[in-house]
């Protein structure tokens, strides 16, 4: 995997949620071969991880996901980071033959520190992060904080269980 090219000169080191999911192949352990490749990201470091969980596909078909949310610290500006989750994900698989296809390897920039970006490319907050059970309950596991008991209460219908 190439580096990102750098968009400006070294930035100061940001917290960001990036939430993995797979449901083709080995899913399980391609979310866990995934959350040690964002370790070996340039200028960023993996500083938490929640547990797996497995959830039904939303608003799509297929298998079962895998899904997990990673904490990362980074000094990658957040278009650098998109492009490393695309190359990860791209080196992983990852096909997009059409919306919400089955995936070998989905990772989603959920949050960046405080950052509210929308661009073409990039939206953040994750515009779909708080309709989603398989997002909000690993981001639960590490960051508790960020997730009020109301939003997973009014998912509660979604299926996703803790493996």
């Amino acid at each position: 995997m190439q580096p990102p090219k750098p968009s400006a000169p070294r930035r100061q080191a940001v917290t960001a949620y990036v939430a993995l999911g797979a449901n083709l192949g080995d899913a399980r352990a391609t979310v866990l071969r995934a959350m040690d490749d964002l370790a070996q990201l340039p200028r960023t470091q993996v500083t938490a991880r929640s547990g797996l969980w497995r959830s039904a596909p939303v608003d799509a078909g297929g298998p079962d996901f895998i899904n997990a949310v990673a904490e990362l610290r980074t000094s990658l500006a957040a278009p650098d980071l998109l492009h490393a989750l695309q190359q990860l994900e791209n080196a992983a698989g990852r096909q997009r033959p059409y919306p919400n296809a089955p995936r070998t390897l989905d990772l989603d920039l959920l949050l960046y520190g405080s950052t509210q970006i929308q661009s073409e490319r990039l939206t953040v907050p994750h515009p779909r992060m708080s309709e989603r059970a398989f997002v909000l309950k690993p981001l639960a596991d590490i960051a508790p904080d960020l997730v009020a008991p109301q939003e997973l209460a009014r998912l509660a219908g979604q299926r996703v269980e803790r493996l």
